[in-house]
């Protein structure tokens, strides 16, 4: 026994060594360089993540310096296409209209009170990011959706417009002594877009007040910035106005048909209308 005590000491002293050998050798790779080079792989990805919803907010920017009135693709929805035009001056949304909404049954209710409102969003905004209307969630998304490749045709019809010469800068200051003109760039009365205000007309139920865009000598837009509120008004006003701005663009003139049920707010719009014509010299 005690001739292999030594020897025991020997063998468990070896294998102590190893031990502390191995565990070295296993922590080695932590410090790697090729180990440091991966982990710093991470962080480039996410630089690269962030750099899209930059690109995603280029819709909007890129109506900027554009005048003009531009249509984007027709969105199918589960209820029906939705389609949106605007009418951009001086680089700014002065308009927007839904040329093709669902209808039919309580989709021309949902139509009536849900377009009207996502109008004046777009045009608040000056962007597809507009809240849904409540109760009208698929109109709203196709709206949206359509709305955002109107921008983005603006934004490419902007890119080519401005790669020209810078010749044409002068031009668009044409029509200036009317604050709501601006020039298209053609240098011709005829190619100028103008927005017209029209005068307040007082009705029995409330004012009416239309604002239209000129374009070559034609209306290319039309719309109510104000009309009879509360009560039973703003459901009249929902189902009047839409057709009312329709026809104003469809005919070109003041003479368009009264809405049936809306004969007050029909008046008020006709003549608001034909004071803006006059100023515009239509």
């Amino acid at each position: 026994m005690t001739k292999s005590h030594p020897i025991r000491r020997v063998v468990l002293a070896t294998a102590a060594t190893v031990s502390g050998v191995v565990l070295l050798l296993s922590l080695k790779p932590a410090t790697d360089p090729a180990a440091a080079s991966a982990a710093g792989a991470a962080p480039q990805q996410t630089a690269a993540g962030q750099g899209a919803p930059q690109g995603g907010q280029q819709g909007a920017a890129g109506v900027a310096g554009g005048s003009g009135t531009v249509t984007g693709d027709a969105t199918p929805t589960q209820y029906g296409v939705v389609q949106v035009r605007l009418t951009v001056a001086d680089g700014k949304i002065t308009k927007a209209e839904a040329v093709q909404a669902p209808k039919g049954g309580t989709s021309d209710q949902k139509t009536a009170l849900a377009v009207p409102k996502l109008n004046q969003e777009a045009v608040a905004a000056q962007s597809a990011r507009i809240d849904a209307v409540s109760g009208a969630t698929y109109t709203s998304t196709g709206y949206r959706k359509s709305l955002q490749s109107a921008l983005d045709k603006m934004k490419a019809s902007a890119s080519k417009s401005s790669s020209p010469s810078g010749s044409t800068g002068s031009t668009g200051t044409a029509g200036s002594s009317s604050g709501s003109s601006t020039g298209s760039g053609s240098g011709s009365a005829a190619g100028q877009t103008r927005t017209v205000t029209g005068k307040v007309v007082r009705t029995q139920y409330g004012p009416v007040q239309v604002r239209i865009t000129v374009s070559g000598g034609r209306i290319t837009a039309a719309s109510a910035m104000q009309a009879p509120e509360g009560g039973l008004s703003s459901q009249k006003t929902a189902l009047a106005v839409p057709r009312l701005n329709q026809e104003a663009v469809a005919a070109g003139t003041a003479d368009i048909d009264a809405v049936s049920g809306a004969t007050y707010t029909s008046t008020g719009y006709k003549q608001s209308l034909q004071s803006a014509l006059d100023q515009a010299g239509g």
